[in-house]
């Protein structure tokens, strides 16, 4: 892995956004180096007690992934002007409102800030 470089968790986008989201969750994740025309993409190792397998992990893109997690962080949103917008609910402490393109990605924004705060570090070679 490259250099880990230190985000706004608000500008995450893409890889990098999945990537922050793997790590929040204490999931097993690694980066799959670029090839034949591919950028890296994210990766989550799964472990069973008679199996074992990777798959790709884009929860800023697949409501398989990125569903469960709005409802297990009991995650707000709705739309707002020019995209979306998600807030953690976290008792007694203000609440971060999260923007995004899509719900997904504010919802990812917003498990982020609810679980690691206002800023992250990802790998440089995840960056756009």
């Amino acid at each position: 892995m490259t250099d880990l470089i230190e985000l706004k968790t608000a500008d995450l986008v893409g890889e990098a956004l999945a990537w922050a989201v793997a790590k929040a969750q204490r999931l097993d994740v690694h980066v799959a180096k670029p090839h034949y025309g591919a950028p890296a993409r994210v990766f989550v190792n799964y472990r069973g007690e008679a199996t074992e397998r990777c798959e790709r992990y884009n929860p800023q893109e697949s409501w398989a992934l990125g569903g469960p997690l709005k409802i297990k962080h009991q995650i707000g949103d709705g739309p707002a002007l020019g995209g979306w917008t998600a807030y953690p609910s976290r008792p007694n402490e203000p609440t971060d409102w999260l923007m995004g393109p899509s719900p997904l990605v504010a919802i990812c924004r917003a498990v982020i800030t609810k679980i690691t705060g206002n800023t992250v570090q990802v790998p440089k070679e995840l960056l756009p």
